[in-house]
């Protein structure tokens, strides 16, 4: 193997481990880049100044270091792994330096390796870097750097920044992707769903199609393990130019509950509005404050006000804000991120970081067809990200809005996307590839099978699968628009219903959440949209450009249009068929099955429609039904066409509301459309109705006389104190034999006639023979005592029990024990009125011991009862003695 004169090596591990300085051994030896002042992010990308600056600009990045080392162990294996923390410059710098750009060094890799393509997980991401680039090189987007986007597309000549969707798309389209040399999945760490599978078709296209492309996983963290494994690479590693972060822990004043759904608790956000404004008055230096998503942005936004400006940095932030963000600022600023900020992009002139802790990640109910974002506490792993970020061009300082013991229960690190994450699109994707199973993908983490299990069942529903799960020619089309298949599903469908611009429109709008403010109409924000005011604002223009790309997509045909409620209903419903929903009892259920509220107070409430097509659902935990953020009236025509997979008609013989009732029924999916009575309905169908309501209501639909239960506790008795063969009899045993039940009664027909089942018969059919032939010796129903009296037997209680009065006993030395002598009979003394006198399972030793203050105490109250002296020599008897 041929090394650059700055690198030695040794091997250990899966890969080796490689540093800019030399080839490190088992432990990592980063690169050494000593400190610099304000670097990357200092200088706005679009300056025109002088060359110099941009060579310096360069020369400052402590990656560079790394280059001839990661240079060296691409000739050698055609792959490596790069670990760079956030602002060392692997974004920007090492894809110049691999296309030979670099403006302070000469080529790396020579200029004919074909073009580097470096994949972003965000859109914002992939502009600023792309932008950054372009700054290094002293040009616009477009020329040798360039960024393809949704929406964007404008190619480089030697470097192009690009989505991990769109890279996705090109490798089902071109697996060989010609052209290109080197491809660099970037901020691999963060786990995101669509980069791990574009590794995984990339690691495909090597092995069968393309030895010769190189491939680069580049990382913001040490945990590198993974992908070495995949890519049986070196690691090449390098330390950033980090100054050093004091932490300050800055919890709340008194403990607050934890997240929970979607909701971040509004004293939490008072409470991080509080320490921004305190470390501005603390430290110098713009604050970077990390919070969940953009609505809480927007409400710590609206907490602050000052002599600084506020920036809201999120995926939805227009581009005025992003390059507001990436550009030093004139006066102090306050820049609030969600987690795109952690790795991705390089805010200049941060000196505090104020973490609220707080992260989003997905969650899928896969049972009901409804995800949503739900807030997390961030892991360790993030929060130094996070922290990272103060550190950058100067000693900085990060207030954490949590306890230091809080922090050591942390999760280590965030759960990749594939554990939890709708796999649908996944699912499409590796049909498309030909592994619709998934099974030979070199993934990090493999599908949950449960979760990859219904994503396949949905592709199938949408005819994008065949049986076997091969992609069919509709599910490579549904593939290739670049929505979720759902979505691709209503645009092709409803743009020959309602026409492709229209479907267009609503398809775009679903595609992305819909803007802050909005309400649940989804008719009402659609033409908010189209006029461009409030609250649509920025979102409008995205929202367009996304309309004209996806109508693209589809044949003109005609345009048929139609109302609003109309096209917007048609076209949710096609999408999710299994959320048209019928008004049931002031809420509403959907085909699922799953109940379904409109948030009170809401226009679309108070409308009180009786059909509505649910775009947007989740189901806040532990609550009762699914809550509807976006739905559109629709009527019952518009839900049977576009759900009509899911009518059914047929007979329904079933328990409801207390009884046995025989229709026959429309539905569609679980919403009932038309009921008529049957009749004559089959007696087998009737018998397992009966047995279902049995189950459902419980034992006591039965007639249960004191002869039966007495028989059922000498039953449990006889399991209890010897087991097997002898019957279970508890309430879940004897209703898992429900239907033996109902046998024992052929003439049963509605929940009356279960009155009539004798059930002192059916539990002694429970029985197998030789336990009926033995069941009165071992658990007699009644035992004759020495005066001659039947005395019945009580097996209610944990032991068997002879209630008898005293007299009645004389001379018995011993009572019988039960179950083959197992168990002995606990014997009730009674006083001549009957009330308990004495308790004992040892009569010979009551005679001797407790008869005596028995005798004392109630020989008095009973004087025509006789109290012997010597009970044991005393004749047994039930009678009193006569009057002297």
């Amino acid at each position: 193997m041929q090394l650059s004169p700055q690198g030695s090596e040794t091997s250990g591990g899966g890969g080796r481990h490689i540093t800019g300085a030399r080839w490190a051994g088992r432990g990592r030896v980063p690169v050494t880049a000593g400190r610099h002042g304000r670097q990357t992010g200092a200088v706005h990308p679009d300056d025109t100044g002088p060359g110099a600056s941009r060579a310096e600009a360069a020369a400052a990045l402590p990656v560079r270091r790394a280059v001839p080392a990661l240079a060296a162990a691409l000739e050698a294996r055609g792959a490596a792994v790069l670990a760079a923390p956030p602002g060392t410059g692997k974004t920007t710098y090492v894809p110049l330096a691999l296309a030979g750009l670099a403006p302070d060094r000469p080529p790396a890799g020579g200029d004919d390796g074909g073009r580097v393509v470096v994949l972003e997980p965000r859109r914002l991401a992939a502009r600023a870097a792309a932008r950054r680039m372009a700054w290094l090189l002293g040009e616009r987007v477009g020329g040798r750097v360039g960024v393809t986007v949704r929406g964007e597309h404008r190619p480089g000549s030697r470097v192009e920044v690009v989505t991990t969707g769109v890279l996705l798309q090109r490798l089902q389209d071109e697996p060989e992707l010609p052209g290109v040399g080197t491809v660099v999945l970037d901020e691999c760490h963060e786990r995101h769903l669509d980069a791990d599978t574009a590794l995984a078709f990339l690691l495909d296209v090597r092995a069968a199609l393309r030895p010769d492309l190189r491939l680069v996983a580049a990382s913001a963290t040490a945990d590198t393990a993974p992908w070495a494994r995949l890519l049986d690479a070196d690691v090449v590693e390098t330390e950033a130019a980090l100054h050093p972060v004091d932490v300050v822990w800055a919890p709340p004043e008194r403990p607050l509950p934890p997240p929970h759904g979607t909701r971040a608790d509004p004293a939490l956000l008072d409470h991080v509005a509080a320490t921004v404004r305190r470390a501005l008055t603390e430290h110098a230096g713009d604050v970077l404050c990390f919070l969940p998503g953009v609505g809480e942005i927007a409400r710590v936004a609206g907490r602050l006000a000052g002599p600084f400006d506020v920036l809201q940095v999120h995926g939805q932030a227009p581009a005025a804000v992003q390059d507001a963000v990436l550009a030093p600022g004139e006066r102090r600023r306050v820049v609030l991120a969600t987690s795109v900020a952690e790795s991705s992009l390089t805010v200049p002139g941060v000196r505090i970081v104020v973490d609220s802790g707080l992260a989003r990640e997905p969650r899928t109910d896969h049972a009901r067809g409804l995800g949503a974002l739900t807030t997390v506490r961030a892991s360790r792993a993030a929060a130094d990200q996070r922290a990272g970020r103060a550190g950058r061009e100067a000693p900085g300082i990060v207030y954490r809005c949590w306890s230091a013991a809080e922090h050591d229960r942390l999760p280590a690190r965030p759960r990749p996307e594939i554990e939890l994450a709708d796999l649908t699109g996944f699912a499409l994707q590796a049909a498309c590839w030909g592994d619709p199973s998934a099974a030979s993908l070199a993934l990090p983490d493999p599908p949950p099978p449960a979760a990859l299990q219904a994503a396949r069942a949905t592709l199938r529903a949408l005819g994008a699968t065949d049986a076997e799960g091969r992609a069919t020619d509709r599910g490579r089309r549904l593939g290739g628009i670049g929505v979720h298949p759902r979505l691709a599903r209503a645009l092709l469908d409803g743009a020959r219903e309602v026409g492709a611009r229209p479907a267009a429109e609503v398809v775009a709008l679903l595609s992305e959440p819909p803007p802050r403010g909005a309400g649940d109409d989804l008719t009402a924000v659609w033409r908010a949209l189209r006029r461009g005011g409030r609250p649509a604002g920025a979102h409008a223009a995205r929202w367009r450009d996304e309309a004209r790309r996806l109508e693209r997509a589809v044949p003109a045909g005609r345009a048929a249009g139609g109302a609003d409620d109309h096209v917007a209903g048609l076209v949710v419903a096609l999408a999710f068929p299994e959320r048209v929903a019928r008004a049931r009892r002031g809420a509403y259920l959907m085909a699922s099955g799953t109940g379904a509220a409109l948030a009170d107070g809401s226009a679309l409430a108070a409308a009180r429609p009786e059909w509505i097509a649910v775009a947007v659902a989740d189901r806040p935990s532990g609550a009762a039904s699914a809550r509807a953020a976006l739905a559109v009236v629709i009527d019952e025509e518009v839900a049977r066409r576009a759900a009509a997979p899911l009518l059914a008609a047929g007979e329904e013989v079933a328990w409801r509301d207390g009884d046995v009732v025989a229709r026959r029924v429309e539905r569609l999916g679980a919403i009932e459309l038309d009921a008529r009575p049957l009749r004559d309905p089959g007696p087998a169908r009737v018998a397992a109705a009966l047995a279902d309501g049995l189950r459902a209501e419980g034992l006591a639909l039965l007639d249960w006389t004191p002869a039966a239960v007495a028989l059922r506790e000498r039953l449990a008795f006889c399991r209890a104190a010897l087991g097997d063969p002898w019957p279970a009899v508890d309430d879940a045993a004897l209703l898992g034999r429900a239907a033996e039940w109902i046998a024992a009664a052929p003439k049963a027909r509605r929940r009356a006639d279960l009155r009539r089942i004798d059930v002192t018969a059916a539990l002694r059919g429970l029985l197998p023979w030789e336990c009926a032939a033995r069941l009165d010796e071992l658990a007699p129903e009644r035992i004759t005592v020495p005066s001659g009296s039947s005395i019945r037997v009580d097996y209610s209680g944990e032991r068997p029990v002879l209630a008898v009065k005293l007299q009645e006993l004389f001379g018995w030395d011993a009572a019988p024990r039960l179950a083959g002598g197992r168990v002995p009979l606990v014997v009730h003394l009674l006083s001549p009125a009957g009330r308990p006198a004495a308790v004992t399972a040892d009569l010979a030793s009551f005679w001797r011991e407790g008869y005596r203050s028995v005798r004392a105490e109630l020989r008095g109250r009973y004087p025509r009862h006789p109290w012997p002296e010597d009970p044991a020599q005393a004749t047994p008897t039930r009678r009193v003695k006569p009057r002297g």
